[in-house]
């Protein structure tokens, strides 16, 4: 039995409000390419394997093609298997050398060294120098400094000095030695006090004077 055309009006009305987005079937509404995109977060990048070689800066180069990988300053031939790179034997580098490049395959020495670094000053090869009164010193070709220190003799007094620019003490007032506290002058007696008269060794500087005891001069004891 039909229904009344106003019934149907109000069945069309109603109809859609009652079906819900779980009805709806998205295989029957496949979504625009730009959707595809954006839903999906893996990023498809070409195969070129068997077809050419890409760098680490993402660059393709063809079979047989010859190129510099970003992790190497080797060069390196496209083939079929992947980059074939050159791994050539490369020189040693000098062991004075102060500046390397690694700007090429193999590095390379810029700058050798050829001076001698002592005490914070640089000295040409085979320099001679004295950085002290008692040093001699010289710049080998190893770079290495090799030095002498001077060997003084012991002094002929109790009171030697230094002079300025000089190495080893001397005597300005001739060979001396300690009679007690007193210093006396070498090669001849001295009399030290009424009853003693002293000189010093011939040689030994370094010990006291020997003394002898002579007849006490002055007062006698009552």
């Amino acid at each position: 039995m039909a229904l009344p055309i106003h019934e149907a009006w109000i069945l069309l009305f109603v109809l859609p409000g009652l079906v819900t987005p779980a009805a709806i079937n998205h295989e029957d509404y496949p979504a625009d390419e730009g959707d595809q995109t954006s839903s999906n977060d893996n990023l498809i990048f070409d195969d070129y394997r068997g077809k050419g070689c890409v760098d680490d800066s993402g660059f393709v180069y063809k079979l047989g093609e010859r190129f510099f990988p970003g992790h190497s300053n080797c060069p390196c031939v496209c083939t079929e298997d992947g980059p074939v790179c050159d791994q050539p034997e490369c020189p040693k580098i000098h062991p004075k050398c102060t500046k390397v490049e690694h700007n090429g395959c193999c590095p390379e020495c810029k700058e050798v060294k050829n001076f001698c670094e002592y005490h914070g000053k640089n000295y040409k090869i085979l320099e001679e120098f004295k950085p002290s009164p008692c040093e001699w010193c010289r710049c080998e070709p190893s770079n290495e400094v090799h030095c002498v220190v001077a060997d003084c003799a012991v002094p002929e007094c109790v009171n030697p000095v230094y002079e300025p620019e000089q190495c080893c003490p001397v005597c300005k007032n001739g060979p001396n030695c300690f009679a007690g506290t007193t210093i006396i002058p070498a090669g001849i007696e001295v009399k030290v006090d009424d009853c003693n008269i002293c000189h010093c060794h011939n040689g030994d500087w370094w010990k006291p004077a020997q003394c002898s005891k002579r007849e006490c001069q002055g007062k006698q004891a009552l």
